[in-house]
């Protein structure tokens, strides 16, 4: 809250007492004017002073403690300032601007419930108070109560019908309900009202930037930089915006410009980092994520989970960080589901993600959605991803038994639905990867819900009641760092599709840009999981394996130029380093043929693209880390009867690759294994994982039934879960 919010009361009331201060004697009312004009001068001790001697010498006065209140926020005084609040309303409850001022400090205090009350009551002794109604809106946003908070702006503006931020707060609230059209003509209103305000620029543009409108919402993000050249959240959202169309390097840019102006913007330094390593961008990465590291050390919102799972940082901080980033943004709610036993003659499985397209998450589990045995399951999806009709997103439609397209809906009206559909099971595809909806299981509709998949890491959350595991990637030791009970699978926790189409089509190394008859080491990770350490063994590699290249997934052309210029620095030439453009799926995994060994990177591994190589009978060699981002690759391997290409150190990582290179019959006797698997592995047998799964659901739905919390969930050595 900014000083223009707080209202200061000028007493009209006529005291016969006197202050003496500094030597001079004051009236009451005199000792008060005195104490808002050191306020109005920023001389808050000051002010203060005065206020202090005047409540004790004039206990009854309301306004002085009305006012002392303001003076303690300003001097960041929180607790003090309620008090002041309280004693005043209980002198006065007539006293509308205390009530407001209480409402204010209690919202910043993130005691909405309180301060929703205390503006209320604000409002029943000054009914015309617009600021408050505003104010009001502004709190129930906060609380997911979207149309009462409509309704306050309507009531703000009825009172003031040019209060321009009023019309900028019902476009926000608008925005959430994902109402987007309407939302961008409350923006309007409030630009013809006060069209020198940055900020409603800079609020249209975000909502521009969820209709895909991206010129649109670049031209906002400048406008208010134009308007207020010093604004660095407009820096920060104009790089959001650059970055949902892959213009890293001015996202980057961007994001040093409001880094520059404004560093503790919650997750700014996360973006920054992230931006950085789209595009291999490495110097002064190590310095930032030490900044990162001591953020969340310190409770700070530095950085979105997602961001650092990529880097070194340990599990202890990636558990941190999601707590931090939960209680920030999708703090639990009043829960929809109240404990109530659902009898249900099969057990009802909500879906609930974006990615139910031509997507990576869509690509592995169409199979299991398929094959869910509907004896015992109904299956239903919540997709809220962007309008899609391609050939995946038909397949998925016949997959489910409900397919509901929930993407124009708010957070609250989806799991409204949910718990209106008696969901017994509520899995979430997304956790904290792009596109999510957390708060759908903020407000808890369902009386068991699930992280599966989309996450490779907890979600800090109270109300994420299990994490879809294995023993590779959740190791025992590990589960501490987890706030989710863990279901473990018996082979990989990842599903895969037993029925991919590879394409008959028999690219040349030529038509690749590959050389006809060199070493080919891969990897087609994003550009962004490439790190240092990994990239100096690949360039030894290279140097100790003659006419070798390494093959890499071209993500954007800033990364391509960057990593050339590292080779070089490493002392290989930059042509060794060969790019390849995005092609659908099935193209994909056939020029996975003309490669010799994928190469796994350390912190975030290749997960999806792992399953890619081996169905496509590329062997790939990794070494796993710590977090589950570190050792999905390994549990993958595992499944596909591959323990050996899983190393236990750099050393290792590096030697065996340089073994297989230059030993051709042990990575063909590796390659062939992998072929004579492949049909047989637990990893491709999705009934056999479609069964395990279930077996955990089952479990799962079991304890809830029983009223029982959450408890881990472990496969027996025959197959079956316990």
């Amino acid at each position: 809250m900014n000083r223009k919010e707080r209202r200061i009361a000028q007493s009209q009331d006529k005291h016969r007492l006197t202050l003496n201060i500094g030597g001079q004697v004051y009236g009451v009312e005199e000792a008060n004017a005195l104490a808002v004009g050191e306020f109005n001068r920023g001389n808050f001790q000051a002010a203060a002073e005065i206020l202090l001697a005047l409540t004790v010498k004039a206990p009854s006065f309301a306004d002085a403690h009305g006012n002392l209140g303001v003076i303690m926020e300003s001097l960041k005084r929180p607790g003090d300032a309620l008090a002041s609040y309280d004693k005043a309303v209980a002198i006065n409850p007539g006293f509308a601007d205390a009530y407001y001022n209480r409402g204010n400090l209690l919202r910043n205090m993130r005691r909405f419930e309180e301060a929703a009350a205390s503006y209320q009551q604000a409002i029943l002794c000054k009914p015309g108070h617009a600021e408050a109604y505003n104010n009001l809106g502004i709190t129930l946003r906060e609380l997911n109560r979207y149309s009462e908070a409509l309704s306050a702006y309507d009531k703000a503006i009825a009172i003031t019908p040019a209060y321009a931020d009023a019309y900028n707060n019902r476009g926000l609230a608008l925005h959430d309900m994902k109402r987007f059209s309407e939302a961008l003509a409350d923006y309007e209103k409030a630009i013809q009202l006060n069209p020198g305000r940055p900020e409603f620029y800079d609020n249209r543009g975000n909502t521009l930037e969820e209709l895909y409108r991206h010129d649109e919402a670049l031209a906002d993000h400048d406008k208010a930089i134009a308007l207020n050249p010093n604004y660095a959240h407009s820096y920060y959202h104009k790089g959001n915006a650059l970055r949902d169309i892959r213009r890293y390097d001015e996202a980057l840019d961007a994001y040093e410009k409001a880094a520059a102006l404004k560093p503790d913007i919650p997750y700014l330094l996360g973006v920054l980092l992230n931006a950085r390593m789209q595009v291999c961008h490495w110097q002064g990465i190590p310095e930032l994520i030490k900044t990162i590291e001591k953020g969340i050390d310190e409770g700070k919102a530095v950085a979105s989970p997602f961001v650092i799972t990529a880097t070194p940082l340990s599990l202890s901080h990636q558990r941190k960080c999601a707590e931090i980033y939960v209680q920030n943004k999708f703090p639990a709610t009043a829960p929809l589901w109240k404990g109530e036993k659902y009898s249900h003659p099969k057990i009802r499985l909500g879906y609930f993600s974006s990615d139910l397209q031509n997507h990576a998450t869509a690509y592995l589990m169409a199979e299991l959605f398929e094959l869910h045995d509907r004896a015992k399951f109904e299956i239903t999806a919540f997709s809220f991803g962007p309008p899609s009709n391609d050939a995946m997103r038909k397949r998925l439609e016949k997959a489910f038994d409900r397919f509901i397209d929930v993407s124009a809906k708010s957070d609250v009206e989806i799991a409204a639905m949910a718990r209106s559909m008696e969901i017994d099971i509520a899995v979430d595809l997304k956790g904290f990867t792009q596109n999510s909806r957390t708060n759908i299981f903020a407000m808890r509709p369902a009386p068991v819900q699930v992280n599966y998949l989309g996450y490779p890491g907890t979600m800090g959350a109270k109300y994420m009641d299990y994490i879809i595991a294995d023993p590779t990637v959740i190791l025992e030791n590990h589960k501490p760092y987890y706030s989710e009970k863990i279901a473990y699978l018996p082979n990989s926790y990842q599903v895969n599709d037993s029925v991919r189409k590879i394409s008959e089509k028999h690219f040349t190394r030529r038509e690749m840009g590959l050389p006809e008859n060199g070493f080919v080491f891969c990897c087609f990770n994003n550009s962004y999981k490439i790190t240092p350490d990994v990239f100096d063994i690949w360039m030894r590699l290279l140097r100790a394996v003659p006419g070798s290249v390494l093959w890499l997934l071209e993500g954007n052309a800033s990364a391509s130029n960057n990593l050339r210029k590292e080779a070089e620095v490493r002392g290989i030439a930059g042509e060794r380093l060969v790019f390849a453009k995005q092609m659908e799926l099935a193209d994909h995994l056939a020029r996975h043929r003309l490669a010799d060994l994928f190469l796994d990177t350390f912190y975030y591994n290749a997960h999806t693209t792992t399953s890619d190589a081996l169905w496509a009978r590329l062997p790939v060699l990794t070494y796993p880390g710590e977090t589950f981002s570190a050792r999905v690759a390994a549990s993958l391997l595992s499944a596909a009867n591959l323990a050996e290409m899983i190393t236990h150190s750099h050393a290792t990582y590096e030697a065996l690759a340089l073994e297989l290179a230059t030993n051709a019959q042990k990575l063909a006797a590796i390659r062939e294994k992998l072929v004579n698997n492949r049909a047989s592995c637990a990893l491709f047998n999705t009934t056999l994982f479609t069964k395990h799964i279930e077996d955990a659901y089952v479990a799962m739905w079991k304890k809830s039934q029983a009223g029982l919390p959450p408890e881990d969930i472990y496969p027996f050595t025959n197959g079956a879960i316990a």
